[in-house]
């Protein structure tokens, strides 16, 4: 091709629809949980009841990642999204129209979690590396703040809706402005890239002095294995992360200060992540994404250390603020590893599992958190489980990196011999 289109003011402005896709369509991962108190008194179920919509959202958005990256490997992301998009929209208006819980809870499940709002994450992040070399760890994770903004914009638009008309004409509403945004921004992402430039780009990438080299055994590892490995750290990671953003609100209120505060130090996390992602993004585009990932997952470590003796106010504060800025670009940095360690067109689909493992750690890492408390009566030795689960996973990011530094020397080794 005369003009290249790795790197290119194209592939900016494509990252950006990614980012106003991520962010519109991250609505089905927030909406549930705001939208829980208002559903439960209108069905007049119990809590449990009221919160399978939320688990069935989840398990979707899980499973439906997967779906999803296989489907962009093999047609590109635009028709994935633009069916998505129906899905989503669809979703919001038949759950709007639900007569049961049930109903309610399979529309979020199947329709808004597993067809609709699972490509707004791993399809997405695998897409947008695609057009990057130089910058792409800087992409990634700025595709991958979309996430975060959409649990910043999302829930007090979600509650205003719901207070001023109830639930019902809530999920209208964003069912319909999904439709009108999401498709239009779909429809600008049909261009998909020539293969000479994805493979130009994936050739100097290995090349880079920063990354390992894309080859059949990688690390000399089947490719299984590595995915296996790489899930297993995913899981452990975010065990440790669920701790203080699952927990906070619940461990300040026992602590006396109010569930308030703990929601403020919440939303401090999430600011503060949001930057992480991007210093993290700039970061694994100078060291790559293995010593990125390690880096992270170490400074978390530190920061769930200081939540056990600095208890006060203040210092929770400080501390929360501290746990996002560390752990922020986690996350986004197994994104870029599997870019740089697999072909580039199993990507859409090896980054959602991986994605999909992060959110089972999520998931497990709250229950368990909740249950060390419950044998414990406290917080403390939740966060020391916090702790172990981190230490699991710098474990084997260790392991990783010693087998890059292993695996290029001899690579470089037999090309001296030949």
């Amino acid at each position: 091709m005369t003009d290249r289109l790795i790197d290119s003011r194209i592939a900016w402005l494509r990252l950006l629809a990614a980012l106003a896709l991520s962010t519109v369509g991250g609505v089905g991962m927030w909406s549930v949980v705001v939208a829980l108190p208002a559903v439960q008194a209108d069905f007049g179920v119990d809590r449990a009841g009221a919160s399978l919509p939320y688990t069935l959202t989840m398990v979707g958005f899980a499973i439906g990642g997967v779906v999803m990256g296989r489907l962009t490997d093999r047609a590109g992301i635009a028709l994935p999204l633009m069916g998505a998009t129906l899905a989503l929209g669809g979703g919001y208006i038949a759950a709007s129209m639900a007569p049961t819980i049930t109903l309610y809870a399979l529309a979020q499940g199947v329709l808004i979690g597993a067809l609709g709002a699972s490509i707004t994450f791993g399809p997405l992040l695998a897409d947008i590396s695609h057009w990057f070399e130089k910058r792409r760890g800087l992409a990634v994770a700025i595709c991958a703040c979309g996430n975060y903004l959409a649990g910043t914009i999302w829930p007090p638009i979600v509650q205003h809706l719901i207070d001023s008309g109830g639930w019902r004409h809530a999920h209208f509403i964003i069912g319909v402005v999904c439709l009108a945004t999401m498709l239009p921004l779909s429809w600008t992402m049909r261009r998909r890239l020539p293969r000479e430039d994805a493979a130009d780009a994936t050739s100097i990438a290995a090349n880079a002095s920063v990354q390992p080299t894309i080859t059949a055994r990688p690390l000399g590892l089947p490719p299984n294995t590595l995915m296996a490995l790489l899930m297993l750290a995913g899981v452990a990671c975010c065990v440790a992360m669920s701790m203080p953003q699952v927990h906070i609100v619940a461990y300040c209120g026992d602590l006396g200060y109010g569930a308030a505060a703990g929601a403020q130090m919440l939303s401090l996390m999430l600011g503060f992540g949001i930057a992480s992602r991007l210093l993290s993004g700039w970061i694994a585009d100078r060291i790559g994404g293995l010593r990125t990932l390690l880096l992270g997952s170490v400074l978390q470590g530190i920061a769930l250390l200081l939540y056990i003796p600095f208890d006060g106010l203040a210092s929770l504060y400080v501390v929360s603020a501290l746990f996002g800025l560390f752990q922020g670009g986690i996350v986004p940095s197994y994104a870029i590893i599997v870019r740089e360690l697999f072909p580039p067109r199993e990507a859409a689909t090896r980054v959602s599992l991986v994605m999909t493992s992060t959110m089972v750690g999520m998931a497990l890492g709250g229950w368990l958190s909740g249950e060390v408390f419950d044998l414990t009566g406290s917080y403390r030795a939740a966060f020391v489980n916090g702790l172990v689960w981190n230490l699991l996973n710098v474990s084997i990011v260790v392991w990783l990196l010693r087998r890059c530094l292993a695996h290029r020397g001899r690579l470089g080794q037999a090309q001296v011999e030949t």
